[in-house]
């Protein structure tokens, strides 16, 4: 983690990505193109906003708006368009879009995502299309247009959750769609090694202020309750007193599209406060 901060603090990139040595001479990615799918809230908006920041033109896709990150998004030259992840005429029309602006595609985050809080036995048939469509589905359609754009290598980042390392018993559908996205990470970063495409996980949870994780809370019986709750499932969360922020994982993409990360694949980087490790301790336990 020491090492991933000092990247931070230099910026992103290498200035010669086949001398290990020069790792540290981090470079923006002012020549790279990137699309980023479910950029109208939280993580999405903070990864493209991050991407752009460090120089990447940059692309998203998103079913709806938000007037907010729309303002930021025209100020830093972010394009953006409308895209269903589950539907391949827009995700090829989000695709082609930024290749032909630049010639080139170099990054994709599959972030766009929905939850699903149901037990089996509640969920439809309707549901659990929807629920693996955008989760799963839509991952696959985007890399499936990319890969054929990164013709001189590549980075995808899937966002996944805690939930796909470790089930969680209130979403089991969820759970099942974000782990079934690890093993097609692993997958794909084996079948695209040659054409220097490297594709990775991350896992995030609890991120605050994100659209499903306020939804969560606000639907809850208790919101007070649900939220704090939730802070305490994690136990970095718990004794920080906070959820974790978008800009962490936002972060966490940055290291995973630049030269640092050249050697990086199938990996999966959990940002979640230890939720995933097991049954945290006492909250009165020594530090």
């Amino acid at each position: 983690m020491t090492c991933f901060l000092i990247l931070s603090a230099a910026g992103w990139g290498c200035s010669d990505a086949r001398n290990p040595s020069n790792i540290m001479h981090a470079t923006p990615l002012s020549n790279k193109t990137a699309v980023v799918t479910g950029t109208a809230f939280g993580i999405g908006t903070a990864v493209a906003i991050a991407l752009a920041k460090s120089g990447a033109t940059v692309f998203g896709g998103d079913i709806t708006s938000h007037p907010d990150s729309d303002q930021v998004f025209s100020e830093l030259g972010i394009t953006t368009t409308v895209c269903d992840v589950t539907c391949e005429q827009d995700v090829m029309a989000l695709m082609q879009m930024a290749a032909q602006a630049t010639g080139q595609l170099d990054i994709l985050v599959n972030n766009a995502g929905v939850g699903m809080l149901k037990q089996i036995p509640d969920v439809s048939e309707e549901d659990w299309d929807f629920c693996m469509g955008v989760n799963l589905k839509g991952p696959f359609l985007c890399s499936k247009h990319a890969l054929g754009l990164m013709t001189d290598g590549g980075s995808i980042v899937n966002i996944s959750s805690n939930a796909g390392l470790l089930p969680r018993a209130h979403d089991p559908v969820y759970s099942t769609s974000k782990g079934a996205l690890l093993a097609f990470t692993r997958s794909l970063a084996l079948c695209h090694s040659p054409q220097r495409v490297r594709v990775n996980a991350i896992c995030p949870g609890p991120v605050g202020e994100t659209q499903m994780m306020n939804q969560d809370i606000q639907t809850a019986d208790d919101p007070d309750a649900a939220y704090q709750a939730t802070i305490n499932a994690s136990p970095l969360a718990r004794a920080e007193g906070r959820m974790i922020h978008v800009d962490e994982i936002a972060a966490a993409v940055m290291y995973l599209v630049s030269d640092a990360s050249k050697m990086v694949t199938g990996t999966s980087i959990a940002i979640d406060g230890g939720k995933s490790l097991g049954v945290p301790p006492p909250s009165s336990s020594p530090a």
